[in-house]
Order: C-alpha cells, then sequence, then structure tokens
C-alpha cells in the first residue's frame, strides 16, 4: 500500500475515482474531524454533525464515478455546508432551534456586528413584547441559566407555571423569528466563512 497520507488532494481524488478505498479511507481520515466540528459548531448537535459528515463520505464514494470534483476540500466543505442548511429547515419546527437563537451571545455579535446586531434586534423586538414577568422568567433561564425550580423559587410561582411561560416565550419566539430565517442562514454562513 502507498503512503497516502504524502498524496495530494488531487492524487488521491484520482485513486478515489479508480476505486481505491485505501485513498478515500485517507481523505477520509484528513478531512473528518475538521468537518464534523465545523458540522457541531453550526448545529450544536455532535450526533445529527457526525451524521452528516458521514452521509457526505458515503455519498462521496457512491458518486465518485459521477461527481466532477475540481478542489476536494471545498467540494467536502461544500457538501456538509449543504448538509446543515437542510438540517437546519428541518429544525426549524423544533424548540431546540430557537433555544439556540435566543443565545446568540454578545461574543458572536462583536465578530461580524452588523449581521448580528440586526438579527439580535429582530430577537429583542420579540422579547420586548413578553410581558414583564414572563420576560424575567426566560432570562433567569438563558441568560443567568437558572433551573425552572430556582426561578419558581425567587418569582414565588409553581415549576409549572415556569414551564408554561418558558413554552409560550419560545413559541413567540419562533412565530416572531420566522421572518428572520433567511437572515439567520446568512449568519450562518459568515461564521462558517471566519471559522476556516
Amino acid at each position: 500500500m502507498s503512503d497516502y497520507n504524502t498524496y495530494t488532494d488531487d492524487q488521491l481524488w484520482s485513486q478515489i475515482t479508480l476505486d481505491d478505498q485505501d485513498a478515500f479511507t485517507a481523505v477520509y481520515n484528513r478531512y473528518w474531524k475538521v468537518l464534523y466540528v465545523r458540522a457541531r459548531n453550526v448545529l450544536s448537535d455532535s450526533d445529527l454533525a457526525e451524521d452528516i459528515v458521514q452521509e457526505v463520505f458515503i455519498s462521496l464514494w457512491h458518486r465518485r464515478q459521477e461527481v466532477e470534483v475540481i478542489h476536494l476540500k471545498a467540494y467536502l466543505f461544500q457538501a456538509v455546508r449543504f448538509q446543515e442548511l437542510k438540517a437546519l429547515r428541518n429544525l426549524k419546527s423544533d424548540t431546540n432551534f430557537y433555544e439556540r437563537l435566543a443565545h446568540i451571545s454578545k461574543d458572536l455579535l462583536q465578530h461580524e456586528p452588523l449581521a448580528f446586531k440586526e438579527l439580535d434586534s429582530v430577537l429583542q423586538r420579540v422579547l420586548a413584547t413578553f410581558p414583564e414577568d414572563q420576560r424575567a422568567i426566560f432570562s433567569m433561564s438563558r441568560d443567568e441559566g437558572l433551573t425552572y425550580r430556582e426561578i419558581a423559587d425567587r418569582m414565588e410561582i409553581s415549576v409549572k407555571t415556569v414551564e408554561k411561560k418558558i413554552s409560550q416565550a419560545l413559541g413567540a419566539i419562533r412565530k416572531g423569528m420566522d421572518s428572520a430565517f433567511p437572515l439567520l442562514l446568512g449568519v450562518i454562513a459568515v461564521l462558517e466563512q471566519n471559522n476556516n
């Protein structure tokens, strides 16, 4: 067996198109981790990130005779990006997606101020429509990291009331952020470019 670690991506791709499984394994070993970390950072879901990267590699192997790959690394990153966007569209109806959106950090806002500030302003407008008690509960949960029990104790209300208020808040965020979904995808694209 050749030492594929010394091969360029172009050389490896040439071997892969000739059904060389060892060359494919070398590409997998070269790029799997960085693609996985990228997908995990975008999706905040280790299992989904792993599935996406595995699917990209499986598809590449199955379609090795059909696809035209000019730059292997760029092809792999683009394929993972496409799968990330597809996964995010599917997650759009999932409460966790909006929880992640509500957690946009000030650190990220500093990296791409205009795009992030616009997205954050949409979120803040939604939060501003909440009644004061709901806004306080949501803030304690998301900003302070308090448990529902801790919030209930502090506010002197039941845990069920806290759960209901958080659920209502996430529903309102889901509805209010629908119009900002294309902007969110753009922000994710900016993040991906910054991580390259």
